[in-house]
């Protein structure tokens, strides 16, 4: 085995093209494991533990920037080196460019780009607060990429943007379409009227993608980053970014997205002021939750695009349609003791959104609780469960599972040996900064777990027909695969329940 580093004394690289270099290294055939990270501690504890010498890494700091690679071999370590390399530099300036003076701070940003007014800040978690407050002290809005923030710094940074009248969106905010430019994880889609307000990174891909497909389009998403929502923190930049799309007369429709909030702040929130009408999908809200009046609620992504398209005098198409086989074809070739879901997901709301309708059916459903040994403790015996597997505790020393599908794929095999699951949910999600062909990773093993009455695997792509991946020919992949491929997220589950029940009123739901 061959174990391969090098260091890039003093230069920062960006975490989105730290993972084009990660992607790019483990892309070589034969390389078991590679990386590309600043040397923060967290990072160079991880290189010891996947075997790199300690006396290798030493008097290395958070300064540094790092490309490691384990392959069986010296010449396929030094060819994933060489194509990691190729990404994390080819892509930093445009091809022929040469850069007179390198841009080493926010302030050589600013002067080679002056009209500038929004900064993406992806530095890790410990030092992205002074970045923000830098950005912000120059007048930029923030979208801060970077996890890791404790929550009382997350707090200040926003009454702080408040008051200068800027959104800081995040930390942790993966997904933005401002001014026609997709930021993160993002899909392509044609100009709209409808301005997305979301605490939720796929929650906010999912309602962009289908507003796309269904002929809508969105003029502008703002993503808020997972907490704010919070009681703690209040919904101030959920506030601060309805009221700036109610300023915009492009915007008809504001749709507002968020994972499980805090009822109090939500219902504050919405109750915020404003000619424009806004549809809020805050899933996993109690059914009790009074709404403000002019304000629809609705209770899945599906179902918020739906409405959203009602108030603009629009028709949603049949989100019944499927790919692939029948639920009928897929439960006679079940044994009758598959009677479980589970749900692999790469997105967290669409890993809440499964929760909530499946438990609507199924009763209790598990949620992050793993089934492989390398990645926690066994499942309980005989348990529905739902797994965003996009948390830090799954990511720690592996790319985001939209970037390197492959590392759910083990976790496919692994829940299809269980004898008692029946469906497994998949979500393949599409667009900028995603694996380039994830169904081409899935099919082949998909088809496997599938063979001789395994469990039926039901996945949904999330996309539009103009991201780089091609949506039509991801969803034929899965199909022919023998997946059942559905139109929206939560068409999954309820076709999965559907297969896991044997039950022929909630088949007539989910189709």
């Amino acid at each position: 085995m061959s174990v391969v580093i090098k260091f890039f004394p003093d230069m920062y690289v960006d975490s989105v093209v730290q993972l084009s270099g990660m992607r790019a290294m483990r892309e070589v055939e034969g390389v078991s494991w590679a990386s590309a990270a600043m040397a923060t501690p967290a990072n160079l504890e991880t290189l010891q533990e996947q075997g790199v010498d300690a006396a290798e890494v030493a008097g290395k700091g958070a300064n540094d920037f790092f490309l490691v690679v384990i392959a069986p071999d010296d010449d396929t370590a030094q060819a994933a080196l060489d194509a990691g390399h190729s990404a994390v530099f080819s892509s930093s300036e445009p091809a022929g460019h040469v850069t007179e003076t390198p841009i080493r701070s926010l302030r050589d940003a600013l002067d080679r780009q002056p009209d500038s007014n929004v900064a993406v800040i992806s530095v890790p978690g410990e030092y992205a607060t002074l970045a923000a407050y830098q950005a912000l002290n120059r007048g930029l809005h923030v979208l801060l990429f970077s996890d890791n923030v404790p929550l009382d710094k997350e707090i200040e940074l926003k009454e702080f943007a408040r008051s200068k009248g800027l959104l800081v969106m995040g930390p942790g905010a993966g997904t933005a379409l401002l001014g026609g430019v997709a930021l993160g994880f993002a899909n392509a889609v044609s100009p709209g009227k409808v301005g997305v307000v979301a605490a939720a990174g796929t929650g906010a891909q999912e309602v962009m993608s289908l507003l796309e497909r269904w002929g809508v389009g969105v003029r502008v998403v703002v993503g808020l980053g997972g907490r704010d929502l919070h009681e703690e923190v209040g919904g101030m930049m959920a506030v601060s970014a309805i009221a700036a799309l109610r300023e915009d007369p492009e915007v008809e429709v504001i749709l507002f997205v968020s994972k499980p909030p805090a009822e109090s702040v939500a219902a504050a929130v919405l109750s915020t002021t404003g000619d424009t009408p806004i549809v809020a999908t805050l899933i996993g809200l109690p059914s009790s939750f009074e709404a403000p009046e002019g304000v629809v609620m609705a209770d899945t992504l599906e179902s918020g695009v739906v409405a959203t398209m009602g108030i603009l005098g629009r028709h949603a198409p049949d989100t019944t349609v499927t790919l692939g086989p029948s639920i009928e074809e897929a439960v006679n070739r079940l044994a009758p003791g598959r009677t479980l879901v589970r749900g692999l997901f790469s997105g967290g709301t669409l890993c809440y959104e499964s929760q909530v309708l499946l438990e609507r059916v199924l009763g209790e459903v598990r949620s992050n609780v793993p089934i492989n040994p390398d990645w926690g403790l066994p499942a309980p015996e005989g348990s529905h469960q739902c797994l965003d597997l996009g948390e830090e505790e799954y990511t720690k020393g592996r790319p985001h599972p939209m970037i390197d599908p492959e590392a759910r794929v083990a976790l496919v095999r692994e829940h299809a040996q269980d004898p008692q699951v029946a469906a497994i949910i998949l979500d393949v999600v599409l667009g900028y900064g995603a694996n380039a062909d994830p169904a081409g990773v899935f099919a082949p093993v998909c088809r496997e777990v599938m063979a001789d009455g395994g469990p039926q695997v039901i996945a949904y792509v999330l996309g539009t027909d103009h991201d780089p991946q091609g949506f039509a020919e991801q969803r034929r992949q899965l199909a022919e695969a023998g997946c059942i491929v559905t139109e929206t997220a939560a068409r999954a589950s309820l076709v999965a329940a559907a297969i896991a029940l044997r039950d022929a009123e909630i088949q007539k739901q989910a189709l």
